[in-house]
Protein backbone atom coordinates (compact mmCIF):
# COMPACT_ATOMS: atom_id res chain seq x y z
CA UNK A 1 0.00 0.00 0.00
CA UNK A 2 1.31 3.23 -1.17
CA UNK A 3 0.08 6.50 -0.54
CA UNK A 4 1.43 10.69 -0.73
CA UNK A 5 -1.73 13.79 0.13
CA UNK A 6 -1.31 17.14 0.57
CA UNK A 7 -4.80 18.14 1.13
CA UNK A 8 -3.92 21.58 2.18
CA UNK A 9 -1.74 22.29 -0.88
CA UNK A 10 -1.45 20.05 -4.32
CA UNK A 11 0.52 17.24 -5.44
CA UNK A 12 3.01 18.31 -8.23
CA UNK A 13 3.71 16.16 -11.18
CA UNK A 14 7.45 15.27 -9.79
CA UNK A 15 5.38 13.57 -7.27
CA UNK A 16 3.38 11.60 -8.79
CA UNK A 17 6.12 10.31 -11.61
CA UNK A 18 8.08 9.38 -7.61
CA UNK A 19 5.15 7.06 -6.57
CA UNK A 20 3.79 6.23 -10.10
CA UNK A 21 7.63 4.26 -10.55
CA UNK A 22 7.49 3.24 -6.69
CA UNK A 23 4.88 1.52 -7.33
CA UNK A 24 5.33 -0.44 -11.20
CA UNK A 25 9.01 -1.06 -9.89
CA UNK A 26 8.27 -4.88 -9.41
CA UNK A 27 6.57 -5.41 -12.66
CA UNK A 28 9.74 -5.98 -14.26
CA UNK A 29 8.21 -8.37 -17.13
CA UNK A 30 5.26 -6.98 -18.14
CA UNK A 31 4.33 -7.03 -21.96
CA UNK A 32 0.24 -6.79 -22.31
CA UNK A 33 -1.48 -4.11 -20.25
CA UNK A 34 -4.99 -3.76 -19.56
CA UNK A 35 -5.71 0.09 -18.24
CA UNK A 36 -9.49 0.70 -16.78
CA UNK A 37 -10.57 4.40 -16.26
CA UNK A 38 -13.18 6.59 -15.72
CA UNK A 39 -15.85 7.82 -17.62
CA UNK A 40 -16.30 11.60 -19.35
CA UNK A 41 -18.64 11.82 -16.34
CA UNK A 42 -15.67 11.78 -14.07
CA UNK A 43 -13.44 15.09 -13.34
CA UNK A 44 -10.11 13.98 -11.64
CA UNK A 45 -6.47 13.74 -13.22
CA UNK A 46 -6.29 10.84 -15.11
CA UNK A 47 -4.84 12.60 -17.44
CA UNK A 48 -2.14 13.35 -15.43
CA UNK A 49 -0.88 9.76 -14.22
CA UNK A 50 -1.72 7.62 -17.59
CA UNK A 51 1.39 9.18 -19.43
CA UNK A 52 3.43 8.68 -16.30
CA UNK A 53 2.15 4.88 -15.86
CA UNK A 54 2.79 4.09 -19.53
CA UNK A 55 6.34 5.89 -20.09
CA UNK A 56 7.17 3.72 -16.92
CA UNK A 57 5.47 0.23 -18.44
CA UNK A 58 7.27 1.22 -21.58
CA UNK A 59 10.57 1.47 -19.99
CA UNK A 60 10.45 -1.87 -18.54
CA UNK A 61 9.47 -3.53 -22.08
CA UNK A 62 6.07 -3.50 -22.38
CA UNK A 63 4.57 -4.04 -25.40
CA UNK A 64 0.40 -3.85 -26.01
CA UNK A 65 -1.41 -1.43 -23.36
CA UNK A 66 -5.44 -1.77 -24.09
CA UNK A 67 -7.87 0.72 -22.18
CA UNK A 68 -11.27 -0.13 -21.46
CA UNK A 69 -13.88 2.69 -20.35
CA UNK A 70 -15.48 1.56 -17.56
CA UNK A 71 -18.46 3.69 -18.10
CA UNK A 72 -21.35 1.98 -16.58
CA UNK A 73 -24.80 2.52 -18.33
CA UNK A 74 -23.58 5.90 -19.66
CA UNK A 75 -23.21 6.44 -23.37
CA UNK A 76 -19.89 5.14 -24.79
CA UNK A 77 -16.83 8.00 -25.51
CA UNK A 78 -15.31 8.42 -29.29
CA UNK A 79 -11.56 7.41 -29.36
CA UNK A 80 -10.83 11.52 -29.45
CA UNK A 81 -12.91 11.68 -25.89
CA UNK A 82 -10.62 8.57 -24.50
CA UNK A 83 -7.30 10.12 -25.42
CA UNK A 84 -8.28 13.39 -24.01
CA UNK A 85 -9.31 11.88 -20.38
CA UNK A 86 -5.86 9.87 -20.68
CA UNK A 87 -4.34 12.76 -21.27
CA UNK A 88 -2.12 11.21 -24.42
CA UNK A 89 0.09 13.71 -26.21
CA UNK A 90 0.15 12.36 -30.46
CA UNK A 91 2.98 10.17 -29.95
CA UNK A 92 1.13 8.09 -27.41
CA UNK A 93 -1.15 5.13 -29.32
CA UNK A 94 -2.60 2.65 -27.05
CA UNK A 95 -3.24 -0.97 -29.06
CA UNK A 96 -7.17 -0.61 -28.40
CA UNK A 97 -9.49 1.76 -26.86
CA UNK A 98 -12.32 -0.15 -25.77
CA UNK A 99 -16.03 1.00 -24.34
CA UNK A 100 -17.46 -1.31 -21.65
CA UNK A 101 -20.91 -2.22 -22.99
CA UNK A 102 -22.94 -3.29 -20.49
CA UNK A 103 -25.82 -4.56 -22.72
CA UNK A 104 -23.89 -6.63 -25.11
CA UNK A 105 -23.73 -10.13 -23.82
CA UNK A 106 -20.99 -10.56 -26.35
CA UNK A 107 -18.98 -8.46 -23.91
CA UNK A 108 -19.50 -10.29 -20.62
CA UNK A 109 -19.32 -13.13 -18.85
CA UNK A 110 -20.81 -14.34 -15.16
CA UNK A 111 -18.13 -15.39 -12.58
CA UNK A 112 -20.17 -15.82 -9.51
CA UNK A 113 -23.75 -15.16 -7.71
CA UNK A 114 -24.09 -12.89 -4.50
CA UNK A 115 -26.19 -15.19 -2.60
CA UNK A 116 -30.14 -14.25 -1.99
CA UNK A 117 -29.70 -14.60 1.65
CA UNK A 118 -26.42 -12.36 1.96
CA UNK A 119 -29.14 -9.00 -0.45
CA UNK A 120 -31.87 -9.48 2.32
CA UNK A 121 -29.58 -9.22 5.50
CA UNK A 122 -27.86 -5.75 3.47
CA UNK A 123 -30.98 -4.42 2.73
CA UNK A 124 -32.96 -5.36 6.10
CA UNK A 125 -35.48 -7.47 3.67
CA UNK A 126 -36.36 -5.38 1.43
CA UNK A 127 -34.66 -7.01 -1.37
CA UNK A 128 -34.26 -10.96 -1.26
CA UNK A 129 -33.20 -12.26 -4.45
CA UNK A 130 -29.16 -13.11 -5.52
CA UNK A 131 -27.48 -11.01 -7.74
CA UNK A 132 -25.63 -12.71 -10.74
CA UNK A 133 -21.73 -11.24 -11.03
CA UNK A 134 -21.82 -10.25 -14.94
CA UNK A 135 -18.53 -8.35 -15.92
CA UNK A 136 -16.79 -7.61 -19.22
CA UNK A 137 -14.65 -10.63 -20.39
CA UNK A 138 -11.46 -8.70 -21.04
CA UNK A 139 -10.60 -8.54 -17.51
CA UNK A 140 -10.51 -12.85 -17.74
CA UNK A 141 -8.12 -12.32 -20.96
CA UNK A 142 -3.90 -12.87 -21.12
CA UNK A 143 -3.05 -9.56 -19.68
CA UNK A 144 0.41 -9.43 -17.47
CA UNK A 145 -1.03 -6.63 -15.41
CA UNK A 146 -4.32 -4.74 -14.73
CA UNK A 147 -4.37 -1.13 -14.11
CA UNK A 148 -7.20 0.34 -12.50
CA UNK A 149 -8.06 4.50 -12.16
CA UNK A 150 -10.78 5.84 -9.60
CA UNK A 151 -11.41 9.39 -8.36
CA UNK A 152 -12.97 9.30 -4.29
CA UNK A 153 -15.86 11.39 -3.65
CA UNK A 154 -18.87 11.10 -1.39
CA UNK A 155 -21.47 8.34 -3.53
CA UNK A 156 -25.09 7.92 -3.53
CA UNK A 157 -24.83 4.16 -4.05
CA UNK A 158 -21.75 3.22 -2.51
CA UNK A 159 -21.13 5.46 0.22
CA UNK A 160 -17.81 7.07 -2.01
CA UNK A 161 -16.85 6.33 -5.55
CA UNK A 162 -13.86 4.99 -6.34
CA UNK A 163 -12.26 1.64 -5.56
CA UNK A 164 -13.69 -1.76 -6.72
CA UNK A 165 -16.59 0.23 -7.97
CA UNK A 166 -14.62 0.16 -11.08
CA UNK A 167 -15.18 -3.48 -11.71
CA UNK A 168 -18.74 -3.74 -9.87
CA UNK A 169 -20.89 -2.09 -11.34
CA UNK A 170 -18.40 0.28 -13.72
CA UNK A 171 -17.85 -3.04 -16.34
CA UNK A 172 -20.79 -5.15 -14.92
CA UNK A 173 -23.46 -6.14 -16.95
CA UNK A 174 -27.00 -4.65 -16.73
CA UNK A 175 -28.66 -6.53 -14.09
CA UNK A 176 -25.65 -6.03 -11.52
CA UNK A 177 -26.11 -2.44 -12.36
CA UNK A 178 -30.10 -2.80 -11.91
CA UNK A 179 -29.54 -4.35 -9.23
CA UNK A 180 -27.17 -2.49 -6.74
CA UNK A 181 -28.78 0.25 -7.16
CA UNK A 182 -31.85 -0.46 -7.01
CA UNK A 183 -30.56 -2.30 -3.60
CA UNK A 184 -29.11 1.02 -2.42
CA UNK A 185 -32.31 2.85 -2.82
CA UNK A 186 -33.90 -0.16 -0.34
CA UNK A 187 -31.10 0.92 1.88
CA UNK A 188 -31.42 4.72 1.78
CA UNK A 189 -29.32 7.74 0.23
CA UNK A 190 -28.62 9.54 3.73
CA UNK A 191 -27.26 5.84 4.62
CA UNK A 192 -25.24 5.14 2.60
CA UNK A 193 -23.56 8.62 1.27
CA UNK A 194 -20.52 9.87 3.17
CA UNK A 195 -20.04 6.62 4.76
CA UNK A 196 -16.73 4.35 4.18
CA UNK A 197 -18.40 1.11 5.21
CA UNK A 198 -22.09 0.67 4.46
CA UNK A 199 -23.98 -2.59 3.71
CA UNK A 200 -24.28 -1.00 -0.26
CA UNK A 201 -19.84 -0.86 -0.16
CA UNK A 202 -20.46 -4.76 1.43
CA UNK A 203 -22.28 -5.81 -1.43
CA UNK A 204 -19.46 -4.01 -3.99
CA UNK A 205 -17.06 -5.45 -1.98
CA UNK A 206 -18.35 -9.36 -2.15
CA UNK A 207 -19.66 -9.29 -6.11
CA UNK A 208 -15.52 -7.94 -6.82
CA UNK A 209 -14.10 -10.79 -4.63
CA UNK A 210 -15.97 -12.96 -7.47
CA UNK A 211 -14.30 -11.22 -10.15
CA UNK A 212 -10.91 -11.23 -8.57
CA UNK A 213 -11.30 -15.05 -8.48
CA UNK A 214 -11.13 -14.70 -12.03
CA UNK A 215 -8.45 -12.14 -13.03
CA UNK A 216 -5.23 -14.12 -13.57
CA UNK A 217 -3.17 -10.98 -13.88
CA UNK A 218 -1.66 -8.55 -10.76
CA UNK A 219 -3.88 -5.96 -10.21
CA UNK A 220 -3.20 -1.96 -9.06
CA UNK A 221 -5.68 0.57 -8.05
CA UNK A 222 -5.02 4.02 -8.23
CA UNK A 223 -7.46 6.13 -5.88
CA UNK A 224 -7.15 9.45 -6.93
CA UNK A 225 -8.61 12.48 -3.93
CA UNK A 226 -8.75 15.91 -5.61
CA UNK A 227 -10.18 20.04 -5.78
CA UNK A 228 -11.78 21.45 -8.67
CA UNK A 229 -11.18 25.28 -9.30
CA UNK A 230 -10.74 26.40 -12.95
CA UNK A 231 -9.17 23.36 -13.05
CA UNK A 232 -8.06 20.05 -11.19
CA UNK A 233 -5.92 20.15 -8.30
CA UNK A 234 -4.61 16.88 -7.53
CA UNK A 235 -4.74 16.47 -3.30
CA UNK A 236 -4.31 12.50 -3.03
CA UNK A 237 -3.09 9.50 -4.50
CA UNK A 238 -3.36 6.14 -2.73
CA UNK A 239 -2.13 3.04 -4.48
CA UNK A 240 -2.98 -0.82 -3.84
CA UNK A 241 -2.31 -4.19 -5.35
CA UNK A 242 -4.85 -6.97 -5.09
CA UNK A 243 -8.36 -6.91 -4.34
CA UNK A 244 -7.62 -6.51 -0.45
CA UNK A 245 -5.26 -3.84 -2.08
CA UNK A 246 -8.16 -1.87 -3.13
CA UNK A 247 -9.95 -2.01 -0.46
CA UNK A 248 -7.20 -0.01 1.60
CA UNK A 249 -6.62 2.14 -0.52
CA UNK A 250 -10.08 3.19 -0.90
CA UNK A 251 -10.69 3.30 2.84
CA UNK A 252 -7.64 6.09 2.88
CA UNK A 253 -8.69 8.02 -0.59
CA UNK A 254 -12.70 7.95 1.56
CA UNK A 255 -10.82 9.43 4.43
CA UNK A 256 -9.40 12.27 2.81
CA UNK A 257 -12.42 12.88 0.51
CA UNK A 258 -14.53 13.51 3.92
CA UNK A 259 -11.96 16.49 4.61
CA UNK A 260 -11.97 18.02 1.24
CA UNK A 261 -15.74 16.88 -0.21
CA UNK A 262 -18.08 17.53 2.73
CA UNK A 263 -19.45 21.01 3.62
CA UNK A 264 -21.36 21.67 7.14
CA UNK A 265 -24.40 24.32 7.36
CA UNK A 266 -25.05 26.08 9.95
CA UNK A 267 -28.98 26.69 9.42
CA UNK A 268 -31.27 24.28 6.80
CA UNK A 269 -31.43 26.04 3.49
CA UNK A 270 -34.97 27.30 1.95
CA UNK A 271 -33.35 27.51 -1.71
CA UNK A 272 -29.99 25.97 -3.21
CA UNK A 273 -28.85 25.94 -6.57
CA UNK A 274 -26.32 23.33 -8.11
CA UNK A 275 -24.64 24.72 -10.83
CA UNK A 276 -24.02 21.39 -12.81
CA UNK A 277 -20.74 21.72 -15.20
CA UNK A 278 -20.08 20.30 -18.99
CA UNK A 279 -19.26 17.36 -17.54
CA UNK A 280 -22.63 16.14 -16.88
CA UNK A 281 -24.34 16.40 -20.11
CA UNK A 282 -27.96 14.83 -18.93
CA UNK A 283 -30.11 14.67 -15.72
CA UNK A 284 -28.93 11.17 -15.18
CA UNK A 285 -25.90 12.29 -13.46
CA UNK A 286 -27.14 16.06 -13.16
CA UNK A 287 -29.20 14.91 -10.36
CA UNK A 288 -26.19 14.24 -8.18
CA UNK A 289 -26.83 17.99 -7.03
CA UNK A 290 -30.27 16.24 -5.66
CA UNK A 291 -28.55 13.86 -3.94
CA UNK A 292 -26.12 15.61 -2.23
CA UNK A 293 -28.42 17.84 -0.52
CA UNK A 294 -30.46 15.14 1.14
CA UNK A 295 -28.75 14.57 4.36
CA UNK A 296 -31.07 15.15 7.06
CA UNK A 297 -31.78 18.54 7.90
CA UNK A 298 -29.76 20.28 5.05
CA UNK A 299 -32.81 21.05 2.98
CA UNK A 300 -35.52 23.54 5.23
CA UNK A 301 -39.68 21.69 5.12
CA UNK A 302 -40.95 22.73 1.51
CA UNK A 303 -37.21 24.15 0.97
CA UNK A 304 -36.12 23.98 -2.72
CA UNK A 305 -33.79 22.26 -5.15
CA UNK A 306 -32.68 23.90 -8.11
CA UNK A 307 -30.73 21.96 -10.82
CA UNK A 308 -29.24 24.77 -13.15
CA UNK A 309 -27.67 23.63 -16.45
CA UNK A 310 -28.91 25.28 -19.63
CA UNK A 311 -26.82 22.45 -21.57
CA UNK A 312 -28.76 20.34 -20.64
CA UNK A 313 -31.85 18.75 -22.65
CA UNK A 314 -32.22 15.29 -22.15
CA UNK A 315 -32.71 12.73 -19.26
CA UNK A 316 -30.81 10.48 -20.51
CA UNK A 317 -28.23 9.88 -23.67
CA UNK A 318 -29.54 6.57 -24.58
CA UNK A 319 -32.62 7.09 -26.00
CA UNK A 320 -34.74 3.96 -24.67
CA UNK A 321 -33.65 4.90 -20.80
CA UNK A 322 -34.57 8.68 -21.53
CA UNK A 323 -37.98 7.52 -22.72
CA UNK A 324 -38.31 4.98 -19.92
CA UNK A 325 -37.83 8.43 -17.37
CA UNK A 326 -40.30 10.17 -19.20
CA UNK A 327 -42.18 6.83 -18.79
CA UNK A 328 -42.31 6.42 -14.96
CA UNK A 329 -41.31 10.23 -14.02
CA UNK A 330 -39.69 11.61 -10.76
CA UNK A 331 -41.50 9.66 -7.69
CA UNK A 332 -41.10 8.74 -3.66
CA UNK A 333 -39.98 5.06 -3.21
CA UNK A 334 -43.41 4.25 -2.10
CA UNK A 335 -45.16 5.23 -5.27
CA UNK A 336 -42.24 3.70 -7.46
CA UNK A 337 -42.80 0.06 -5.19
CA UNK A 338 -45.82 -0.22 -6.54
CA UNK A 339 -45.24 0.76 -9.86
CA UNK A 340 -42.56 -1.74 -10.08
CA UNK A 341 -45.54 -4.10 -8.66
CA UNK A 342 -47.22 -3.53 -11.55
CA UNK A 343 -44.44 -3.65 -14.23
CA UNK A 344 -41.82 -6.12 -12.85
CA UNK A 345 -39.83 -6.04 -15.70
CA UNK A 346 -39.33 -2.20 -15.19
CA UNK A 347 -35.50 -0.80 -15.05
CA UNK A 348 -34.73 -1.08 -11.32
CA UNK A 349 -31.80 1.12 -11.91
CA UNK A 350 -33.76 3.81 -13.47
CA UNK A 351 -36.61 3.37 -10.61
CA UNK A 352 -33.64 3.77 -8.03
CA UNK A 353 -32.17 7.28 -10.15
CA UNK A 354 -35.82 8.77 -10.13
CA UNK A 355 -35.81 7.69 -6.22
CA UNK A 356 -32.58 9.10 -5.47
CA UNK A 357 -33.27 12.55 -7.43
CA UNK A 358 -36.96 13.48 -6.18
CA UNK A 359 -35.97 12.80 -2.17
CA UNK A 360 -37.71 11.52 0.85
CA UNK A 361 -41.88 11.52 0.20
CA UNK A 362 -44.85 9.77 1.12
CA UNK A 363 -47.49 8.04 -1.41
CA UNK A 364 -50.90 7.64 -0.35
CA UNK A 365 -52.29 4.71 -2.38
CA UNK A 366 -55.73 5.57 -1.96
CA UNK A 367 -55.79 9.48 -3.06
CA UNK A 368 -52.86 8.67 -5.76
CA UNK A 369 -51.44 11.47 -4.10
CA UNK A 370 -47.48 12.15 -2.71
CA UNK A 371 -46.25 14.71 -0.62
CA UNK A 372 -42.67 15.50 -0.24
CA UNK A 373 -40.27 17.03 1.82
CA UNK A 374 -38.56 19.55 -0.79
CA UNK A 375 -39.31 20.51 -4.06
CA UNK A 376 -36.57 19.44 -7.12
CA UNK A 377 -36.84 22.29 -9.80
CA UNK A 378 -34.83 21.80 -13.44
CA UNK A 379 -33.61 24.95 -14.62
CA UNK A 380 -32.09 23.42 -18.28
CA UNK A 381 -32.72 22.63 -21.76
CA UNK A 382 -35.90 20.91 -21.02
CA UNK A 383 -39.13 22.29 -21.78
CA UNK A 384 -41.89 23.37 -18.59
CA UNK A 385 -44.08 21.12 -20.26
CA UNK A 386 -41.95 17.92 -19.73
CA UNK A 387 -41.02 18.91 -16.34
CA UNK A 388 -44.88 19.31 -14.91
CA UNK A 389 -45.31 15.64 -16.68
CA UNK A 390 -42.27 13.80 -15.15
CA UNK A 391 -43.22 15.43 -11.81
CA UNK A 392 -40.50 18.06 -11.37
CA UNK A 393 -40.44 21.54 -11.25
CA UNK A 394 -39.74 24.08 -13.95
CA UNK A 395 -37.27 27.59 -14.05
CA UNK A 396 -36.66 29.21 -17.10
CA UNK A 397 -32.77 29.16 -16.82
CA UNK A 398 -32.41 32.85 -18.39
CA UNK A 399 -34.25 33.91 -14.69
CA UNK A 400 -32.06 32.35 -12.77
CA UNK A 401 -28.85 34.96 -11.49
CA UNK A 402 -26.57 34.44 -9.15
CA UNK A 403 -27.44 36.97 -6.77
CA UNK A 404 -30.76 36.15 -5.89
CA UNK A 405 -29.42 33.34 -3.82
CA UNK A 406 -26.47 34.78 -1.91
CA UNK A 407 -28.72 35.31 1.68
CA UNK A 408 -29.47 33.57 4.38
CA UNK A 409 -31.13 30.62 4.02
CA UNK A 410 -30.13 30.18 0.17
CA UNK A 411 -27.07 29.08 -1.44
CA UNK A 412 -25.09 29.06 -4.58
CA UNK A 413 -23.54 26.21 -5.53
CA UNK A 414 -20.71 25.87 -7.88
CA UNK A 415 -19.39 22.39 -9.20
CA UNK A 416 -22.82 21.45 -8.58
CA UNK A 417 -23.47 17.76 -7.07
CA UNK A 418 -19.69 17.04 -6.22
CA UNK A 419 -19.76 18.35 -2.64
CA UNK A 420 -21.62 16.70 0.35
CA UNK A 421 -24.00 19.11 2.16
CA UNK A 422 -24.49 18.46 6.10
CA UNK A 423 -25.89 20.48 8.87
CA UNK A 424 -23.07 20.97 11.49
Amino acid sequence: MLSIENLDGELTDEQLEEIVKESLKDFSSVKKVLLIHPDYTRTDFTDRLVPLIYQELKNKGMSQIDSLNAGGTHRLMTEEEIRSKLGLPSQINFDNYYNHEYNDPQQLVTVGEISASFVAEKTQGELSRSIPVVVNKLITEDYDLIVALSGTLPHEAAGYAGGLKVFFPGISGPEVIDLLHWAAVLIGIPQIIGTVDNPAREVINQGSSYIFDQIKAPTISFNMVFEEEHQVIPKGLYIGTGYNGFIEAYKQASRASSQLHVIYLNEPLKVAVQVIDKSYDEIWTAGKGSYKLQSPGVMAPGGEIIIYAPHINYFHSRWEMDLALRQIGYHCKDYVKKYLEANPEFSKNIAAHVINVRGTGRYDINSGKEDFDFKVTLATGISKEICELVGLGYRNPDSIRKEDFISSGRLWIENGGKYLYKIK
